[in-house]
């Protein structure tokens, strides 16, 4: 019997589309209305504003500020991902393979991971200053606990029967959470970064918008006292390209380095 044709990857892209040409046909009919119209920009207007940023070197920094931009919001981006990842991972392990500690600490995750970040932003900048420290912490702290907290759950439900068999076969605690524990809890930290993409942008976007000289969400808040849709539209057509990118590359390096965890009934 033959197997039924997965999905065509091509079909993803049709909603995409659709909406770029809604925007082009409303953009096209308010610009024959009003040739000034700033709100919604036709792509020539988009790729003149934008030209500046990308290829003329700023007078004040020297810096190309679109690429000053992305960097800076990379490396921001990707060293909050990374702290919080590990962070989770270790208490994540911890909370689910030691019930004591669970009861202990599980609440306090449980409440860390429900307060609103932002509305942590304010003390962030009076501890850390306005500098980087802050910006990444933010993004540690909006994430980290959730992550923690679908980590433990999972690990906290991996069947007992394996955790029997390996103390039967003289695994200690230790043991047990290095070599059982942590390679199942790695496609699950993977599957909780792709989750935690979004609100981690967000916050990065709404600190580089209150205390930052750099960063696409700089930028964005830096332009719109001056209305530049032409600006404002292609800096978040890259963020969302790169959260998009993003995700493809957790979902490539997942299937790659943890085959099994993709596996039918897995």
């Amino acid at each position: 019997m033959a197997s039924r044709p997965g999905p065509r990857p091509w079909l993803g892209a049709l909603p995409i589309a659709g909406l770029v040409l809604l925007y082009l046909l409303a953009a096209a009919s308010r610009h024959a209305a009003n040739p000034a119209d700033k709100i919604l920009p036709l792509p020539g207007a988009m790729a003149a504003a934008m030209a500046p940023l990308l290829f003329e070197p700023d007078p004040l920094s020297g810096r190309l500020l679109f690429w000053a931009d992305m960097a800076a919001s990379l490396g921001r981006l990707g060293l909050g991902l990374g702290l919080a990842a590990l962070a989770s991972l270790a208490a994540g392990l911890m909370l689910g393979i030691l019930a004591p500690l669970r009861a202990t600490f599980g609440p306090l995750v449980t409440a860390v991971s429900v307060i609103p970040p932002m509305a942590l932003l304010p003390i962030l900048f009076i501890l850390f200053g306005l500098g980087e420290t802050a910006k990444v912490a933010l993004i540690v702290i909006g994430i980290a606990p959730v992550m923690t907290r679908d980590i433990a759950g999972h690990v906290a439900a991996l069947p007992r029967e394996q955790i029997a068999k390996a103390e039967t076969l003289g695994a200690s605690r230790w043991q047990i959470l290095v070599r059982l524990a942590l390679p199942q809890a790695l496609p699950r930290l993977l599957e909780a970064l792709r989750l935690a993409l979004g609100p981690a942008w967000v916050f990065l976007i709404a600190a580089e918008a209150i205390a930052a000289d750099v960063g696409l969400g700089y930028r964005i808040f830096l332009v719109r006292r001056y209305l530049a849709m032409d600006v404002i539209l292609p800096y978040v057509a890259v963020i969302t390209l790169l959260a998009m990118a993003m995700d493809a590359l957790l979902i490539r390096a997942s299937r790659r380095l943890f085959r099994w965890a993709h596996l039918p009934g897995q």
